[in-house]
């Protein structure tokens, strides 16, 4: 399974253990291909920098993240889209049409009301984890 994840999953991942993000993000380092573009990868690791969010996130997590965003496959973006009502969100469109995803994962609203978006299903964290892990 090759799969997109939203820079929010991520972050909220991050920020909450044994949360529906934590619990999908875990399952895709273990059993899924986790794509990437320059984009993606820089936006998330900036994102995890922030004062804010550095001081209460583990650093385990941001070791573990970056072992996981090493190992992904980065894909070059050739095809640009712009289809989503957030034009920042069109990086995880783009990587999920140009890598031939399976699915992207996300928690923003103006990318869920896309799905799916040219036959790749776009998914909440809850719902994959409900779908995808407890099956």
């Amino acid at each position: 399974m090759r799969v997109v994840v939203d820079t929010n999953v991520f972050v909220s991942a991050a920020l909450k253990s044994n949360s529906f993000p934590r619990i999908a993000v875990s399952w895709i380092d273990r059993h899924a291909i986790l794509l990437k573009s320059v984009f993606t990868e820089k936006e998330v690791l900036l994102v995890l920098q922030r004062p804010r969010l550095a001081a209460i996130t583990a650093t385990f997590y941001r070791d573990d993240l970056a072992k996981m965003l090493q190992k992904a496959e980065l894909v070059a973006v050739k095809e640009r889209i712009k289809a989503c009502r957030d034009p920042t969100d069109d990086k995880f469109l783009e990587l999920a049409v140009n890598g031939r995803a399976d699915l992207i994962l996300s928690g923003d609203a103006d990318l869920l009301m896309l799905n799916p978006f040219r036959s790749i299903p776009i998914v909440s964290p809850a719902t994959f984890v409900q779908a995808a892990v407890r099956n």
